[in-house]
């Protein structure tokens, strides 16, 4: 096991009917902007029910943060948080919203002129010294922002990840019932997200970290076995539970704590999003079989652990049970109704070269746990998932 660092201060309230604890977890005196997405968090109520909890309180509103937030909008959040003199932040949505809304947090506390910086430093901390408090209401299980320091946004059609341990929310609420009018594609990409978040951390090369492998194979075998009963049956609140508990854990810090990360399929997903407005779940759908597939024999030692762990796949030689467990997660995104071939979004097979020149521009060179994934095998990565 590599030596690590692990710090999460978030508190976490789970369960249901338990939106009324907002008026213990707010203090009395803030002066609260409260940030969500599209409509249906108004047209369902969830707004009126926070404002009505916080009703001692100044709130103010600022809805519209888009899938993908972009940069523009979430600075004229800022400049209405710094005119408002807000200082709480409260998140009601799912991963776009709560990582908007740090970076909100973020930029609040920051000159006007330097709001681009913040997006300057990749996956190293932001060297900020103060931000807004921040809490989330998550009405969408997939991305664990929740429960993190991390956030992704867009700026000119780029995507552009931030993380800073202040933007760490104070609390997060994950109620299910919140969750009852999701669409069931947004169901099966919030379960394609949190199962590849895991393996973005799992498959990658043994170090001896048992605790950590044991959590991300635990939290894989509770996405096939209750995400698609969460998909398939809206009323199995229990199934929905795991769900939900599965997502915050697959990024909250625990699983990746001491080990060696990849992220390639983010980073090559992320890019396909940003150009072409494809779900973020279904990007990660298209390019993980066929990633898993070419870097085979690199990860081979934690694919044959992923195949008999998870999979439970015991016949057959190594490299067939390796062949099956990419078959099976392929197969499990499929049952899904999320397709895994970039074919089926609309997009021509020259779009291949427009997303090579936009990662090339990124320095999105060298990806990989090792570093040794160039652009010439996202290329062939991305042919073959078409």
């Amino acid at each position: 096991m590599l030596d690590f660092d692990y710090y999460n201060p978030t508190h976490i309230v789970f369960g249901q009917d338990r939106l009324n604890e907002l008026d213990k977890l707010i203090p009395e005196t803030a002066r609260v902007m409260v940030i969500f997405g599209g409509q249906s968090a108004k047209k369902f109520g969830t707004i009126d029910r926070v404002k009505d909890v916080l009703k001692s309180r100044e709130v103010i509103e600022f809805g519209g943060i888009e899938p993908n937030p972009q940069f523009d909008t979430l600075i004229r959040a800022t400049e209405l948080a710094k005119e408002k003199k807000i200082d709480f932040l409260l998140a009601v949505g799912g991963g776009s919203v709560m990582d908007g809304t740090k970076f909100i947090a973020l930029a609040t506390k920051t000159p006007a002129d330097e709001y681009h910086n913040l997006l300057s430093h990749g996956f190293s901390p932001v060297p900020a010294t103060d931000a807004l408090p921040l809490g989330c209401i998550a009405t969408l299980p997939a991305t664990g922002s929740e429960m993190n320091m991390a956030g992704v946004i867009t700026f000119n059609e780029q995507k552009y990840p931030f993380m800073s341990p202040l933007v760490f929310p104070k609390f997060s609420l994950l109620d299910p019932e919140l969750t009852l009018t999701l669409p069931k594609e947004q169901i099966a990409n919030g379960i394609v997200d949190a199962f590849i978040h895991v393996l973005e951390q799992y498959l990658t090369v043994p170090v001896n970290a048992k605790i950590q492998d044991r959590i991300a194979e635990g939290v894989l075998k509770t996405l096939i076995e209750d995400g698609p009963a969460t998909f398939d049956d809206n009323e199995d609140i229990e199934a929905r539970k795991n769900f939900i508990w599965s997502a915050t854990t697959a990024l909250c810090g625990s699983i990746g704590s001491g080990v060696p990360q990849d992220w390639s399929t983010h980073m090559i997903g992320h890019e396909l999003t940003a150009m072409y407005g494809i779900a973020h779940g279904r990007t990660l759908a298209i390019v993980l079989p066929s990633l898993l597939r070419e870097r085979k024999d690199k990860k081979h030692a934690k694919l044959l652990q992923f195949a008999e762990r998870v999979w439970d796949i015991s016949e057959g030689t190594e490299e067939e049970k390796v062949a099956l467990a990419i078959d099976k997660t392929e197969a499990f995104f499929n049952n899904l109704e999320v397709s895994t071939r970039l074919s089926d979004y609309g997009i021509e097979e020259a779009g291949i070269d427009n997303v090579i020149v936009n990662m090339e521009k990124m320095g999105l060179t060298t990806l990989s746990e090792s570093g040794d994934l160039t652009l010439d095998i996202v290329r062939k990565i991305l042919v073959a998932a078409y």
